[in-house]
C-alpha cells in the first residue's frame, strides 16, 4: 500500500457505473459551454423549461459539458438541476476530469478565472467568480466527482470516449469506498512503477533531455521518439479511467503537432474492434456534418471519420454511434470577421433519440441515422 496516495475519506461504493432507466432516451453530445444551443436543442426535443417531456423521455449527457463556449457555468447549473430532479444522467468526460485534477487546459479558464492569455480567443464568456477555492468551484467539483464513467441497460451502453471491456474489468477490481480522484492517482502511481520496471522511465528521460525543449515548437524537425511513444501509450492504455474518458491511443507512425505540443500517440478507432450486439453511444471525437478546419481548431491528428457519412453507425456490426458534432467549434461563429472569411463550417450540438435512432440538432434539423 506504500505505492498508493494517502487515504481519502471513505465514501459509499464507487459511483463510476450507472444504470439507465427504462423508456425512451435523448442522448446529448458534448455541449462545451454552449448554453443557448443546449436550451434550443432541449426545446426541439420537446422538453419544457423545467426539463419535463410529455412522453416521459429521459436525458443522458455524454460528458464534456464545459470549456470553449460562452456559458459553461450555465450549462453545468442546468444539467445539475436536471440530474438532481431525476430527469437526466450525465457522464464524466475528459474535460470534467481536467477540472477535477486541477489541469489548466485549452478553453477551461472559465473555471479558474486566471485570465489565461491562450483562452482570450473564447471571450466573452461567463466565469466563476474570484480565484482559488470558492463555494462555486467546490459545488461544481462535487457534482462532477459523483458522475459515472459509463451508463447502460440491456439494449444500450453509453460512455464518453470508448467502451473497452478490459478497462471496465480493471475498474471492477478497484477498491470501493474511495472517490474517483483517489483511484485515478493510485492507478497513476502503479503505472509509474511499471514504467520503471520496464526501463521506459529512464529511456523516456534520455529522449526528453534532448528533445523536451522543442516539444512546444511547431516548426521543429521532430523525429520519432520510441520511448516517449511507448510511455505515452502505456500511461493511456494501462489507465482505465483515461481509456473510458479519452479513448484508445496507440503509438503514431510519425509525430504530429497538435494542441500546442508534439504528440507521439494518436487516437485509434476502437469501434472497428467492437463486435458486441449491444449498441454503444459515445461523444468525444469531433464528428461533423461538413468539413471542419481541424488544424485551426487544434485537431491535427487523424480524422477518424474520413470517408464516413456523418449519420452512419460505426464499426463492423454498425453498433457504435458518435453523437459529438463539434459543438466545441461553435465559438468560431462569434469571432470577428468569421462571416467575411466565408463562415466555414463550425459544428453543431446534437442529440440521438433512442430507440428511434434519429438525430436532432440545436438548429432544429432532424434526420434518421444510417446503417444500424
Amino acid at each position: 500500500m506504500s505505492d498508493l496516495p494517502p487515504a481519502a475519506p471513505a465514501l459509499p461504493a464507487a459511483t463510476w457505473e450507472a444504470c439507465l432507466p427504462e423508456g425512451p432516451l435523448d442522448l446529448v453530445g458534448d455541449v462545451h459551454g454552449e448554453y443557448e444551443a443546449l436550451v434550443a436543442l432541449l426545446g426541439h426535443l420537446g422538453y419544457d423549461r423545467a426539463g419535463r417531456h410529455p412522453q416521459g423521455r429521459f436525458l443522458v449527457f455524454v460528458g464534456d459539458l464545459g470549456d470553449r463556449g460562452p456559458n459553461s457555468p450555465g450549462v453545468i447549473a442546468l444539467v445539475r438541476r436536471l440530474v438532481r430532479e431525476g430527469r437526466a444522467e450525465c457522464l464524466l468526460g475528459n474535460h470534467e476530469l481536467n477540472l477535477l485534477r486541477g489541469d489548466r487546459k485549452d478553453g477551461n479558464d472559465w473555471f479558474w478565472n486566471e485570465d489565461a492569455p491562450a483562452d482570450r480567443k473564447y471571450h466573452p464568456w461567463a466565469t466563476l467568480p474570484g480565484r482559488g477555492e470558492s463555494p462555486e468551484r467546490a459545488a461544481v467539483r462535487g457534482f462532477l466527482l459523483r458522475r459515472p464513467l459509463v451508463a447502460h441497460r440491456a439494449d444500450l451502453r453509453v460512455v464518453h470516449a470508448a467502451w473497452h471491456p478490459g478497462a471496465l474489468a480493471q475498474l471492477r477490481l478497484l477498491p470501493s469506498g474511495r472517490d474517483l480522484l483517489w483511484q485515478f492517482e493510485a492507478l497513476d502511481l502503479l503505472i509509474a512503477k511499471k514504467l520503471h520496471e520496464r526501463g521506459l522511465a529512464s529511456r523516456h528521460a534520455q529522449e526528453m533531455l534532448i528533445w523536451g525543449p522543442r516539444m512546444q515548437d511547431p516548426v521543429a524537425s521532430m523525429p520519432a521518439l520510441p520511448a516517449v511513444a511507448a510511455a505515452d501509450e502505456l500511461r493511456q492504455m494501462a489507465h482505465p479511467v483515461r481509456v473510458l474518458t479519452s479513448g484508445v491511443e496507440r503509438a503514431a507512425e510519425k509525430p504530429f503537432f497538435t494542441s500546442g505540443r508534439w504528440r507521439f500517440v494518436q487516437r485509434h478507432p476502437w469501434w472497428m474492434d467492437y463486435d458486441d450486439e449491444v449498441p454503444v453511444v459515445t461523444g468525444h471525437y469531433w464528428r461533423s456534418f461538413q468539413p471542419l478546419d481541424r488544424a485551426g481548431l487544434g485537431k491535427s491528428g487523424p480524422d477518424l471519420f474520413a470517408g464516413v457519412h456523418p449519420l452512419s453507425w460505426l464499426g463492423p456490426r454498425r453498433r457504435v454511434f458518435c453523437v459529438d458534432y463539434s459543438a466545441g467549434a461553435l465559438y468560431r461563429r462569434r469571432q470577428p470577421g468569421h462571416e467575411a472569411a466565408g463562415g466555414s463550417a463550425t459544428g453543431a450540438l446534437a442529440a440521438l433519440r433512442w430507440p428511434e435512432r434519429t438525430l436532432m440538432t440545436h438548429e432544429g434539423r432532424s434526420a434518421p441515422t444510417r446503417g444500424f
